[in-house]
């Protein structure tokens, strides 16, 4: 029996279960936080990355406040792997002279490592004035990238001004309210809605929104599969352990018939109670741990 389990704080920090990435004898994995405690008189753990930033609840996500003190003090985040982590996947979407709009920036590196790779037409917003002033700072050198400090609900762009926009894990931040994944609740869906309208609006004809997050499609897509979108959906996934996903929507082509079919089966049990399927999920994840043989 090993005499530590290491544990390591992953970009899944904005799940509504913030999840911990564990390794132990050459295994690796992810599990609730509150799952070690649990644990923790059975195998001793130790942190091995900086856990101080995580809010005590995690409805603080969705507080300004908290990122502008979380901003004071942290360097740089990167939310499910770096811009290497992907790369592969936007080269194929993104032209070097298009022009781009990163939803909710952070202080993630990806925009610069983005420019560095010869997309030098990148606009960056977030809603954090702390953010907004550190990273225009960070990367003034770069002549091109903006900065700017902005809701995703408001986005105060002219119709059709990017060919690109491109979040990672923003969306899923604005989600930790949730209770699980199986139905979204009224106040979040229209907050998604109306940044999904946003987007749309800011979209060049045949420009492409790019959505990078950990949820799966069968999740994911009941949020984008909306005509009123005008956009088609295709997806892809990168990872090694542990798979994330990347969302394309090109906008203006028409959801295919799989896509179509699922919004008006959406539209059509709106009134309808959600099946509920997640207590073996819950479980296993409580027992995570118990199931590793150490």
């Amino acid at each position: 029996m090993p005499k530590w389990l290491s544990v390591d704080v992953t970009a899944y920090e904005a799940h509504p279960k913030i999840l911990c990435s564990f390794h132990c004898s050459g295994r690796s994995g992810h599990v609730d936080p509150l799952t070690l405690i649990k644990r923790r008189r059975h195998w001793p753990y130790r942190v091995t990355r900086n856990m101080a930033h995580l809010p005590e609840d995690n409805l603080r996500y969705k507080d300004v406040d908290y990122w502008d003190e979380r901003y004071k003090v942290e360097k740089c985040y990167e939310w499910l792997g770096g811009f290497s982590k992907f790369q592969h996947v936007l080269e194929k979407c993104i032209k070097k002279d298009d022009s781009i709009l990163v939803l909710g920036c952070g202080n993630s590196g990806v925009s610069g490592e983005m420019y560095d790779a010869g997309y030098r037409s990148i606009t960056n917003i977030d809603y954090s004035s702390v953010c907004i002033s550190t990273m225009s700072a960070r990367y003034a050198d770069r002549p091109g990238m903006s900065w700017w400090q902005m809701d995703v609900r408001q986005l105060a762009f002219p119709d059709a001004s990017f060919d690109i926009v491109l979040e990672k894990a923003t969306l899923d931040a604005l989600m930790v309210e949730e209770k699980t994944p199986w139905e979204v609740s009224p106040q979040t869906a229209r907050f998604i809605h109306e940044a999904l309208t946003e987007i749309s609006r800011c979209l060049k004809p045949g420009g492409l929104f790019i959505s990078v997050t950990f949820a799966q499609p069968f999740f994911r897509k009941r949020l984008y599969a909306r005509s009123e979108y005008d956009w088609s959906i295709q997806h892809s996934s990168y990872g090694d352990g542990f798979e994330y996903f990347v969302y394309v929507m090109t906008k203006g082509e028409p959801l295919s018939s799989e896509d179509a079919a699922l919004e008006k089966n959406l539209l059509e049990s709106t009134h309808a109670s959600p099946t509920k399927i997640i207590t073996a999920q819950n479980d296993d994840q409580e027992d995570f741990l118990s199931n590793i043989d150490l």
